[in-house]
Order: C-alpha cells, then sequence, then structure tokens
C-alpha cells in the first residue's frame, strides 16, 4: 500500500537524519534468514558464513514474520547519525516485561504456529526473561555479523546521511527527495512512497487496517518532520513507519552499496589519469565515488591517512573536490570537474 505524509511549512526544517546501529543487525539477521538474491551482499555474505553459522538466530526469526511487523521494543527509535548499538541495547533490555509480552504475542501471533511452539511459549511464559535473551542474542548478532564492518558502513551511512542533508538545504523537499529512491516523490508538499514496506517497527495489522480504512496510508502534517535512516540492509525498498516509535520515519536504501563490501586497494585507476595526476592522488579521485572522509579512504585504498590527507588536499586545490563537515568527520567528494576527470 502506498504510503502519503503531508507536510506542512514547518515539517520541512525538522527533517533529520539518523543511523541505528540495531536497525542494521535485525536487518541483517533478516537478510541472513530470508536472503533473496544475493547482489551486492553477495561478498558480504560470503565473509560472515562462519561467523554466522556459529549463532542460533532462531528466537529472532521467529519474531520475525513475513508479512507483519516484529516486537518494537527490538528496535528502538534512533537519536541522530552517532547513535550507539551500545545505547540501543540498553533502551531494548529496559523494556518493561508487561509491554514486551503484548509486543511478543503480536509478533508471534503473525507467523501460525509460533505462540503454541516451545520457544514461542517460553517467551510469552517470562517475557523479563526473553527480553534479556533477545537484548544478548541481538548483541551477540552485532559483534559476529555487523561489527567488523562497522567502520566502513557506518562512514558510508554518515555519508550518505551528509550528502541528503545538504540536498535538503540547498533544495528544500524536491531536491532532497528527487533521487532519494526511485519509489519516493514528492509533490504539492505530499511525500510518497510507492509500494511501501511497513516499517518493522511501525503498526501492526490491525492499525494499519484502520490507517487504510482512514486513507490510503495518509499521514497529516504536525510539524514533527520526518526521520530519514539510511540503510545498507534495507529491504530493497524504502519502509515507511506510522507507528510508535517509529512515527513519520522513512528507512531507505543508502546510496554507494555496490562498491562497500568490495576492497579496492587492489584496484588500479585509469593509467592516463595516473601519468596526468599521479597513482596515488588518481586513486583517490576514482575512490570518491560517493563522500567519503580521509580514514575511510585510507581503510580502503590500504594508504596512511597522511598520504591520503595530502592527496584529497591537492586534488580540492585543484577545483576536482570539495570538502564539508558533517558532525566530527570532513567529508570530501567530486567536483563536476572531478567526476568528468574521473570518467575519462
Amino acid at each position: 500500500m502506498p504510503f502519503h505524509l503531508r507536510c506542512g511549512p514547518d515539517d520541512a526544517p525538522h527533517c533529520r537524519f539518523a543511523v541505528s546501529p540495531l536497525w542494521e543487525t535485525r536487518s541483517a539477521v533478516r537478510a541472513l534468514d530470508r536472503p533473496g538474491p544475493p547482489g551486492a551482499r553477495l561478498p558480504w555474505l560470503r565473509r560472515i558464513q562462519v561467523a554466522a553459522s556459529g549463532l542460533n538466530l532462531a528466537p529472532l526469526s521467529l519474531l520475525t514474520p513475513a508479512h507483519g511487523c516484529g516486537p518494537r521494543f527490538l528496535a528502538p527509535r534512533p537519536a541522530d547519525p552517532y547513535t550507539r548499538i551500545e545505547d540501543e541495547l540498553a533502551r531494548v533490555r529496559a523494556t518493561d516485561p508487561a509491554a514486551a509480552r503484548a509486543e511478543l504475542e503480536r509478533a508471534l501471533a503473525a507467523t501460525p504456529g509460533a505462540a503454541v511452539s516451545l520457544r514461542g511459549r517460553r517467551m510469552l511464559e517470562d517475557p523479563g526473561r526473553a527480553v534479556k535473551e533477545l537484548a544478548d542474542l541481538l548483541e551477540l548478532a552485532w559483534r559476529a555479523l555487523i561489527e567488523p564492518d562497522w567502520p566502513p558502513l557506518h562512514a558510508l551511512l554518515e555519508a550518505d546521511a551528509a550528502f541528503h542533508a545538504r540536498r535538503l538545504s540547498g533544495g528544500g523537499p524536491e531536491g532532497l527527495f528527487a533521487e532519494l529512491h526511485p519509489d519516493v516523490s514528492w509533490s504539492d508538499g505530499t511525500l510518497t512512497v510507492a509500494h511501501a514496506e511497513p516499517a518493522e517497527h511501525g503498526p501492526d495489522g490491525e492499525e494499519r487496517a484502520e490507517r487504510a480504512e482512514r486513507a490510503e496510508g495518509t499521514h497529516g502534517a504536525d510539524g514533527t518532520g520526518l526521520l530519514l535512516v539510511p540503510s545498507v540492509f534495507c529491504r530493497p525498498g524504502p519502509a515507511a513507519g506510522a507507528g510508535v516509535p517509529w512515527d513519520r520515519a522513512l528507512v531507505y536504501p543508502a546510496r554507494g552499496l555496490g562498491g562497500l563490501w568490495e576492497s579496492s586497494s587492489g584496484e588500479q585507476p585509469p593509467e592516463v589519469l595516473s601519468r596526468l595526476l599521479g597513482r596515488g592522488r588518481a586513486a583517490v579521485l576514482t575512490a570518491l565515488e560517493e563522500p567519503a572522509s580521509t580514514t575511510g579512504l585510507a581503510r580502503r585504498l590500504g594508504l596512511a591517512p597522511s598520504s591520503v590527507s595530502a592527496h584529497l588536499s591537492a586534488l580540492r586545490d585543484a577545483g576536482l573536490l570539495t570538502s564539508h563537515r558533517y558532525g566530527h568527520q570532513v567529508l570530501y567528494e567530486r567536483t563536476p570537474l572531478g567526476i568528468a576527470l574521473a570518467a575519462g
């Protein structure tokens, strides 16, 4: 069902970006449970195969219905681009057992037979213990599946958020949503997501039915803006949230996923570009298909950060790059001239 969100004049200035390590962890577990076409994730799937084989993810799989939403308490709404996994897990562990039981019951009911299975019955009999065990399992999944790749993964998510934040600042909602995702569009103050997946932490089936009866997934302006969450493990399309705690939130696939899992240290820039700029500067320029920081580029290219910093400064002085501060990082991206030069 399409998702429509009406935005008033006070909503656009309050649009903000956040990153959720716990969302990535839960979505990675889903990707293992229901992998589908591997696509760009194939290198990641190969790398974590051994680590994943040592995890018993069955409790999380039981709470991840094919149609419907998992327990909301397992994925708190992130606060900002620097949300820490430790803080998110602490919020999960602080869940009230009574509230957890209601969420567990709802999620189990979405999968035939799950509520009467041995594991499902144990969760409902002692929801406090279930919260602890599920939080511990999510932490193990984070350590095994996400944490080894978190520095480049987080850098990519931060760069994506910075890119779109600049588009919002420079072109308003029209500039932001024009290239966010093919299923996302903006017209006359309304954000539309065609074929929107419900955010896993959004409304349950009954709430969605009521929402559909009121108006085809339409939500009015309230001046609170919109939370935008770039994701590496997001489903192929965006996920829209309309219920607590993910009200007025949109999770969307981040830019630059194609090169995320592939190391570029073995790639060589075109020889003609190396002769023009020098091999190091040519490598930095061609690697900047997406905005990146000095440390992110150094890690990706296998070069010393000091060398990458010198190359970036020279390329920026030559008009081939621009730099923007985003939080605690400085991100570099190619200018139109730099794009043309890198493309040959």
